[in-house]
């Protein structure tokens, strides 16, 4: 158990976040007391029980709760800083609150006062959203199985769903589904009810320790009260799709800045014991040669320059807020984070597969595990395709052509 883990067990309260330096400043800590088990992570794939654990009780969940319901309402810009902080040491653990933070958002814009109530107070309390949504086999992403049946005052859930982030140590698990009158709707419900079951079955080459399995409801008792009506929600301007994605470029740029920081670190100092051994005057190399150096400094740039594009698109997030005042507004914001999220992907991607040849064969130590980070890059950009984003910004700045009003972009 980490050292945020043990204190957080035995004083089982969860500190209260205010201002954005809190919430930075909690997310370098926590950041700090999960670094060292990140190798054993990637390599066991087992649930991180302890450091989620931990996250629930750093008070970060609840750093986009909305004032009147006791949170901070802290900005876009950071939500995007806490995740780029936790990402750029272990991009697994920071993708697993990416589904509670749209939750936290959908509740605060289309949510019940009674919804708000009773899930924003567990929020605070330390409760984690996990994800339901994804399926298998569809013709788009809302040609759903899952369905929500109800009977006078009763309801039930059935069906099936995958890449389900989080929902394994959950506290609720967010489920999409339609109604018996084909309305998508989004319905909340606890994670140990009774017909739910979450598998343990996540096995992929990166981003394991979000264990992602897939999850089953079968009758699963619901309460109607926490039935929200999703299709309303992209009927109008919005936002949920941008500020989803806006974590998502995050967790990519945590993933470059890692990449970049350990590549540095191996072969500054990792490195030279292998070229001493290897032949005499090779230890000096590692830093003086200038095509090592000279591609060092050009993925820096292009780190830092997806970092800058991060923040900006943050910032347009803050402006544009939840509730974007019109198409135009909302289009400004999605289409700045599309950017971001594209090309966020594509330089850890390169920075993660080239510190190979910077660092050369020793890289490939499994000691270090350095191939971690481009087995999470890659797996984390397979989230969803970049060119549609490209496609999408180039045909509203050439046609002006809105980008596509769902959760993608």
């Amino acid at each position: 158990m980490t050292a945020v883990a043990a204190a957080a067990a035995a004083t089982g309260s969860v500190p209260a976040i205010t201002t954005a330096a809190d919430a930075v400043a909690a997310a370098a800590a926590y950041a700090e007391s999960i670094a060292d088990g990140v190798i054993e992570r990637d390599r066991g794939g087992e649930v991180p029980v302890a450091e989620l654990a931990a996250l629930d009780t750093s008070g970060l969940l609840a750093i986009t709760v909305p004032r009147e319901h006791g949170g901070p309402d802290l900005p876009a810009t950071v939500l995007a800083e806490v995740i780029r902080t936790i990402a750029a040491v272990d991009p697994a653990i920071a993708q697993v609150p990416q589904a509670h933070f749209l939750f936290t958002d959908v509740l605060a814009t289309w949510g019940t006062h009674e919804q708000q109530r009773r899930l924003f107070a567990d929020v605070l309390a330390g409760a984690r959203f996990g994800n339901g949504l994804a399926e298998r086999g569809g013709q788009h992403a809302q040609d759903l199985k899952t369905r929500l049946h109800v009977d006078g005052d009763s309801a039930r859930l059935d069906g099936r769903k995958y890449y389900c982030t989080g929902a394994i140590s959950a506290r609720w698990i967010g489920v999409s589904a339609l109604d018996d009158d084909g309305r998508l709707v989004l319905v909340f419900v606890p994670r140990h009810a009774e017909g739910v079951t979450v598998h343990d079955d996540w096995d992929v080459m990166g981003q394991r320790a979000t264990v992602s399995g897939t999850s089953v409801f079968e009758g699963v008792p619901v309460d109607p009260a926490l039935v929200l009506p999703y299709e309303y929600a992209f009927q109008v301007p919005q936002q949920l799709g941008a500020r989803a994605q806006l974590v998502h470029a995050a967790i990519q740029v945590g993933i470059a800045g890692g990449a970049l920081r350990d590549a540095g670190e191996f072969v500054r100092d990792r490195a030279r014991p292998f070229f001493e051994a290897v032949h005499a005057g090779w230890a000096d190399r590692a830093s003086t040669d200038p095509h090592v150096i000279r591609r060092y400094g050009q993925l820096a740039t292009r780190v830092h320059a997806a970092e800058a594009m991060l923040a900006r698109a943050a910032a347009i997030q803050d402006e544009v807020t939840r509730s974007p005042k019109d198409a135009d507004a909302a289009a400004r914001g999605s289409l700045a984070v599309a950017e971001a999220k594209a090309f966020a992907g594509e330089v850890a991607v390169e920075v993660s597969s080239d510190l190979f040849s910077l660092s050369g064969a020793s890289a490939a130590d499994l000691r270090h595990d350095l191939s971690r980070h481009w087995r999470n890059a890659r797996t984390h950009a397979s989230h969803d395709p970049a060119d549609w984003k490209y496609f999408h910004v180039g045909n509203y700045l050439l046609n002006h052509v809105y980008p596509p009003n769902h959760g993608q972009v």
